[in-house]
């Protein structure tokens, strides 16, 4: 699609049970994709995007209807859409791929679109992480862990995931929760910078994951990405044809 941009989103959790409305922040988001339909050429959507998916083999899963038509109709009007799973939505498999004709990507993968070569991630997948988180996340992707989930009646997976989503939101302050996204952030950083030393054809990164919207750049490597959320900042980041980057938040 000549003339058109690309977008990145990330962390929209919707269907989360600690927002006040879950339903009407999926319409926002579905008018603000309607905002944009006109104007996109390729859609990148760096995980967490629902905060919580699992796609059995024959089922799936309640919800979404209005966000998952909306995804179908840019695929269908030509708007290529590439969604990294987070840690949130990271039983992404064949459905919706097959059914939208997107593509999922597992883990931080270089792109290149509008004629930049980008490193994209959620986030959780790069940088020092905690011995405890990284144990969850082999666990998250292991075959043989997902098999043995997937055995289990999804009446009591959902409450079980669901749960440990919303104490993981609401049991913290957001003093905390800042706290943690910024020693995140610094940790992202040195990611950066210490693959941007082994790949100098890279020209931008991009995360998700943090809950923090900024757009980090310095003389002596590309820029340092991180999307925020729609729980409260509602942002994207847009990179045009001229290959400039813009941060942008979503007002109606």
């Amino acid at each position: 699609m000549a003339g058109k941009n690309t977008y990145f989103i990330s962390d929209l959790h919707l269907g989360a049970k600690y927002m006040t409305d879950p339903l009407d922040k999926e319409r926002r988001v579905c008018r603000f994709l309607d905002s944009i339909k006109d104007d996109v050429a390729e859609l990148y959507l760096l995980g967490d995007i629902l905060d919580y998916w699992y796609e059995y083999k024959y089922v799936v899963p309640r919800g979404y209807i209005r966000f998952l038509g909306k995804l179908a109709e840019l695929a269908d009007a030509g708007v290529k859409i590439t969604w990294v799973t987070g840690n949130h939505d990271v039983w992404l498999f064949d459905y919706l791929r097959d059914q939208i004709g997107l593509t999922v990507l597992y883990g931080h993968t270089e792109v290149v679109t509008q004629g930049k070569r980008i490193l994209i991630a959620h986030g959780d997948d790069v940088g020092e992480q905690p011995p405890m988180y990284r144990f969850t996340r082999w666990c998250f992707y292991n075959k043989v862990c997902q098999w043995l989930y997937a055995g289990i009646h999804p009446r009591w997976t959902y409450p079980i995931a669901s749960g440990w989503s919303n104490d993981n939101r609401t049991r913290r302050s957001p003093e905390t929760l800042l706290a943690i996204s910024e020693d995140a952030a610094c940790r992202l950083m040195d990611f950066s910078r210490q693959y941007y030393a082994a790949h100098r054809d890279v020209e931008a990164f991009v995360y998700g994951h943090l809950h923090i919207a900024r757009l980090n750049s310095s003389d002596d490597m590309p820029p340092v990405i991180f999307l925020g959320d729609w729980i409260k900042l509602c942002t994207y980041v847009v990179l045009d044809t001229s290959g400039h980057f813009e941060l942008k938040y979503y007002k109606e």
